[in-house]
């Protein structure tokens, strides 16, 4: 990965499974990390979970520290974060698992209730913003 900050890069992160359509998994550009939304599958694009909405935020959030450790980032990096959820009644039970994995870091979010997400079954999706590492 190039260093400077005015070249905009797209990444292709190995321990996630392959985008299903046409998008980056991640694109770096000035000093920003800038995460895809990520679904609760495993490597292989399975849904993980089944219905249980806590083991799919714990595999949401797995996957989200794959792609920032992919630049050597980690969860104290995080900006910022977009939560999609099918059901709004599920925000404590998600927040508990944001708390464990942030710990004291606390990064601006938005959560949003929705219909649907691209994987059947899923009901957590979250997109992130990070600063690189200098």
């Amino acid at each position: 990965m190039t260093s400077d900050p005015a070249v905009r890069i797209e990444h292709r992160i190995d321990a996630l499974s392959a985008p299903t359509a046409h998008y980056s998994e991640a694109v770096s550009y000035g000093g920003l990390y800038y995460i895809a939304g990520m679904l609760p599958v495993d490597e292989g694009g399975k849904l993980f979970g089944g219905d249980d909405v806590t083991a799919q935020a714990e595999q949401v959030f797995r996957n989200i520290g794959a792609a920032l450790d992919h630049v050597g980032c980690t969860f104290a990096d995080v900006l910022k974060m977009r939560i999609f959820v099918t059901s709004i009644g599920d925000r404590a039970k998600i927040d508990a698992v944001r708390r464990s994995v942030f710990g004291h870091t606390k990064p601006v979010s938005t959560l949003v209730e929705i219909g649907a997400l691209a994987v059947p079954g899923a009901k957590i999706e979250v997109e992130a913003t990070a600063a690189l590492p200098k």
